[in-house]
């Protein structure tokens, strides 16, 4: 008796319909990201906003000029307060970005490579993780351990989960019922130059004194 065969060719019409679910479920998530963005940073998406409208309603020599003033004031802002647009600009992109691609992009894979997640009854079940601190240097993590978990599981992978997630280096701390803290270094602060104050300049401050 011949083996019975299952023909696993899909309908064109139920492909099609997968292909436009998948593009319009990409697309509203892109939507939700670029409106979240926009709520970050107001300081931006407000200036493109006056610009698109300047384009739509009067022209797109006064979205230039929107543009232009833009850019214009952005500069002038580095110059004068560097601090300030550390903190409220290039700071919180960089940390954003840095957490989306350091842990949240990889991050059910990376502790499954890191022999830290459970199989589950329909499929494997990771920690969660429940805060992240980017620093300039020094990245902060908490996890919310599985059942059936304990801080060991993480102290004894700290070098493993260093290298995948390209740190030079991974501590491991319990501060809380189920909840482990991950501090990943990935630079070295002492490496980095110190403008040290010459003789001459010490001197003069204290004759000056």
């Amino acid at each position: 008796m011949a083996p019975k065969t299952t023909d696993t060719h899909k309908d064109p019409a139920e492909v099609v319909l997968e292909a436009l679910l998948m593009l319009i479920w990409h697309t509203l998530k892109l939507a939700v990201v670029m409106v979240w963005w926009a709520l970050l940073f107001p300081m931006v998406s407000i200036p493109i906003g006056l610009a698109v409208v300047a384009g739509l309603f009067l022209g797109w020599p006064w979205a230039v000029v929107v543009v232009v003033v833009f850019i214009a004031g952005m500069v002038l802002w580095r110059r004068r307060s560097p601090e300030t647009f550390e903190r409220w600009l290039t700071g919180r992109a960089r940390a954003r970005f840095l957490f989306w691609w350091r842990y949240r992009l990889r991050w059910d894979k990376r502790l499954d490579a890191c022999k830290l997640t459970l199989p589950g009854p329909a499929s494997t079940v990771v920690p969660r993780l429940a805060s992240v601190e980017i620093g300039p240097s020094v990245d902060r993590i908490r996890v919310r351990m599985l059942d059936g978990q304990c801080p060991a599981d993480y102290e004894n992978r700290v070098e493993r989960l260093a290298h995948t997630f390209e740190a030079l280096e991974c501590r491991a701390t319990v501060i809380g019922p189920g909840v482990i803290e991950l501090v990943f270094r990935y630079a070295d602060v002492l490496a980095e130059p110190i403008q040290v104050p010459s003789l001459d300049a010490a001197r003069f401050r204290k004759d000056a004194a």
